[in-house]
């Protein structure tokens, strides 16, 4: 690990001005990522502001009747919480088939968001990675690609986002907002945080320089059962292959996400609207356009399967 300095922010505007205004200035709050990503050198931050102190870690009911939860809040925290367990179960569910026990309780809402990608390439220094170093070329294109994306990847890169909280969270609509150094908010729509990779796959998200996360809004419940399906090679402790999100309404109509196929969490409204005709409509709109490798075409039908799956446990608990 480089030498790099430190230090404690107590207001997020300041900690917003300090990280735009200092070249190689990283936030950092539970640091479960980024700290890995330190040691071995693929981030190399000259200085960390620490936002732990920012006050960010309530969950409080917004006026329309949804929930806005701080930046700072626990995946432990949020998963657990009575009201996203009651009305949102589709983010408990995913949350919990994350990570381990001791990594949820340590890692944040909004650092959930912000994990890099476990793109086996992105990880190993001594091969080519245009996310790791723009215009070094894609090592992954023409190599080991049985993790990695399906669609919504280009020719500079294929990698996935490799997180479960923001697969549901894209299925509820979640809302992320933000403040920058000069006190500008915005509010940006889960479904427009996380890029595709085009010829910029350095750039993870749409947030500028400086940008902090002090927020994620929840609309107001939406009802119906509420399902998380992961399929990894793995019981426990690992990413997801193929995942899939999902709130199925008593007529069979609802929304669906995936995870692990794209470089954002997947989800094409157009396909939510086949969920009444079965798995394989909604997954052949949803993945029209796939580019797979022959090392993950398999991930098409096994997303098919793990729909199929999720829609029969829905008719099952309608019939109960």
């Amino acid at each position: 690990m480089r030498a790099f300095t430190y230090e404690r922010a107590t207001d997020p505007v300041e900690a917003a001005r300090i990280v735009a205004s200092r070249p190689g200035a990283r936030f950092i709050a539970g640091g479960t990522n980024l700290l890995d990503l330190m040691k071995i050198e693929v981030e190399t931050p000259t200085h960390l502001v620490d936002v732990q102190d920012l006050k960010l870690d309530r969950i409080e009911k917004t006026r329309d009747g949804g929930l806005r939860i701080g930046a700072l809040v626990t995946n432990t925290d949020l998963a657990a919480d009575e009201r996203v367990r009651r009305d949102y179960g589709v983010l408990t569910r995913a949350i919990v088939a994350g990570a381990s026990g001791q990594l949820r309780n340590k890692a944040s809402t909004a650092g959930n968001l912000l994990q890099r990608t476990r793109c086996p390439y992105f990880y190993d220094t001594n091969m080519a990675c245009n996310k790791r170093k723009p215009g070094s070329g894609c090592a992954a294109i023409g190599g080991y690609s049985r993790q990695l994306g399906v669609i919504g990847v280009s020719n500079d890169c294929i990698a996935t986002f490799p997180g479960d909280m923001a697969v549901a969270m894209r299925v509820l609509d979640a809302v992320v907002e933000t403040v920058d150094g000069q006190g500008q908010r915005r509010s940006i729509a889960i479904a427009d945080f996380h890029r595709l990779w085009g010829d910029r796959p350095d750039l993870d998200t749409v947030l500028k320089p400086g940008e902090l996360i002090t927020a994620v809004t929840l609309p107001r419940p939406i009802g119906g059962r509420h399902f998380y399906e992961k399929v990894r090679d793995r019981a426990s402790y690992a990413y997801a292959l193929v995942s899939v999100a999902a709130v199925i309404q008593r007529d069979g109509t609802g929304r669906v996400a995936f995870g692990g196929v794209a470089p954002r969490p997947w989800r094409v409204e157009a396909a939510d609207a086949l969920l009444p005709q079965g798995a394989a409509a909604v997954t052949a709109r949803a993945f029209q356009g796939a580019t797979p490798t022959k090392d993950n075409a398999f991930k098409l039908p096994l997303a098919t399967r793990a729909l199929a799956s999720v829609i029969a446990q829905a008719a099952d608990q309608n019939r109960a």
